[in-house]
């Protein structure tokens, strides 16, 4: 009943919007709005927006799976435009959605819908990815290193298979431990059973993690906290959130994109890598003092020689790259 009486309000509180204002809407996915990572990005972008223009926005937090197709029509019968789709999961329902509503403009983050009234943002998260690899065996004393993914599937084996080209560009010797949650929506927010992940690969001998596996990740960074290992954030910037065992986070810039769309809709594949600023790593007073200048400096030099081309960096959704 939850669920429907969420979804209720949110038609209620639709109903009166003017179809003239136009507003923008975002849908945010499984996880929640303040997951401390990809939905939050996300709700950082529009945020931005808000502030830079004075106008108001529609919003819906998913938190069923058939809720997604409905909240995106809701959206679409009140005008709003552009309506946002927040995931990879979304992609279904932004395609049934935007081809009953032609004049209205879609986003979706993470995804490809080609449509003429849709654009689609994807990340090289790959190559962010490789970048926090090199740090994280660089940071490493044991040549162990790990990985907790959140939902198994193709898009976080890309960050996987990044962080281990990394971690090898930086250490051939280096070993690297895999875990993913589960292979169920429930994967991007089960802590504790990142912490269960995480305490394992340090059983092993790993002394850093990186998770992507949204507000699951919370599990892994406390984990390393309690043990005195490092972790490695991802989406936003998540430094903060254990200062002092945080080693520095894969920047994916979702309110980047959720905030361009919003500004000005561009239909198409719009692809953000490292040259496009759209992915990177994070440094602040909160990683300053685990972060070597010798270590900052190899970062600095793979990522500009990735962004020049010299170093290439395998997509496991499109070079058959890293066998799993």
């Amino acid at each position: 009943m939850k669920h429907h009486t969420r979804l209720a309000i949110l038609i209620a509180a639709l109903a009166g919007t003017s179809l003239a204002r136009a507003e923008p809407a975002v849908v945010y996915d499984m996880g929640g709005k303040f997951d401390k990572s990809f939905n939050e990005a996300a709700y950082n972008g529009i945020e931005r927006w808000k502030k830079e223009t004075g106008k108001p926005y529609l919003e819906f937090e998913v938190s069923n799976e058939s809720q997604r197709e409905q909240a995106v029509r809701r959206m679409a019968e009140r005008g709003a435009n552009p309506i946002i789709g927040i995931g990879f999961a979304q992609a279904s329902s932004i395609e049934k959605v935007a081809k009953e509503f032609p004049k209205l403009n879609f986003t979706i983050i993470d995804m490809v819908v080609k449509l003429p009234n849709v654009q689609s943002v994807v990340f090289k998260e790959q190559e962010g990815s490789f970048l926090v690899g090199v740090m994280a065996a660089q940071a490493s004393k044991t040549g162990k290193v790990g990985f907790v993914g959140g939902m198994d599937i193709p898009l976080i084996r890309r960050f996987q298979c990044g962080y281990e080209q990394g971690a090898k560009f930086a250490n051939p010797k280096v070993e690297v431990f895999a875990n993913m949650t589960g292979t169920t929506g429930a994967a991007w927010n089960d802590p504790a059973r990142g912490g269960e992940l995480t305490k394992a690969q340090f059983a092993k001998g790993a002394d850093v993690v990186f998770a992507a596996a949204g507000g699951t990740g919370i599990g892994v960074y406390q984990a390393a906290k309690d043990a005195g290992k490092l972790a490695i954030g991802v989406d936003s910037n998540q430094n903060h959130l254990q200062p002092g065992t945080m080693l520095t986070s894969m920047l994916k810039r979702v309110d980047v994109a959720v905030y361009n769309a919003a500004k000005a809709h561009a239909p198409g594949v719009t692809v953000l890598g490292l040259k496009e600023g759209g992915v990177d790593y994070a440094m602040d007073t909160h990683n300053a003092k685990l972060v070597s200048a010798e270590m900052k400096a190899k970062v600095e030099a793979a990522k500009a020689d990735i962004i020049s081309g010299k170093i290439k960096v395998a997509d496991y959704m499109a070079d058959n790259a890293c066998k799993f």
